[in-house]
């Protein structure tokens, strides 16, 4: 499990560092995808919540520093989503669309009401999603509809991010 662990968070890394430096070029109405988000919701799911809490804890803590977030809040929302993405391990059919799109589409969503209710405890301290302007709900859309080209991809890596199948 470390092992994939130690992978996942360098691909999360990796991809973290692209978001901030380049892909943050090139925004739709100010929104981006969160490539890190759906490489977090993959490997949660393929192994399990233990992984995905572990995953999100570490990635998430990892992403604080590089971004402008306060330290603790992407651990804290990531953490969440990697647990509740690993509970759906084996309980459905991995499909090349509609569970990538679902998953995606969940943990933004989460990611999203997590940071509402953060902004609320913390006195706007962190940012609040407006739900009645574009940015979020292009920022879904990204998400949702990058998530079977992002799955696939990963599969390449299965023998890195995935564990053992279990007899």
């Amino acid at each position: 499990m470390i092992k994939r662990l130690i992978w996942a968070m360098v691909f999360i890394l990796i991809v973290g560092l692209l978001q901030s430096a380049f892909l943050s070029r090139f925004t739709i109405l100010n929104a981006m995808p969160d490539l890190a988000l759906g490489i977090l919701v993959y490997t949660a799911y393929m192994n399990g919540t233990i992984c995905g809490q572990l995953t999100g804890f570490f990635s998430g803590f990892m992403l604080d520093f590089i971004s402008a977030a306060p330290p603790g809040y992407n651990a804290l929302v990531r953490t969440l989503i990697g647990a509740l993405a690993g509970f759906f391990k084996g309980r459905f059919f991995m499909d090349i669309f509609i569970l990538p799109m679902s998953l995606c589409a969940g943990a933004t969503i989460i990611k999203a009401l997590c940071r509402n209710l953060l902004h609320l405890l913390l006195a706007g301290a962190v940012p609040a999603y407006d739900f009645t302007i574009p940015v979020f709900w292009v920022e879904l859309g990204l998400n949702t509809f990058l998530a079977p080209l992002l799955f696939t991809f990963l599969k390449i890596f299965n023998l890195l991010l995935v564990g053992e199948k279990e007899t």
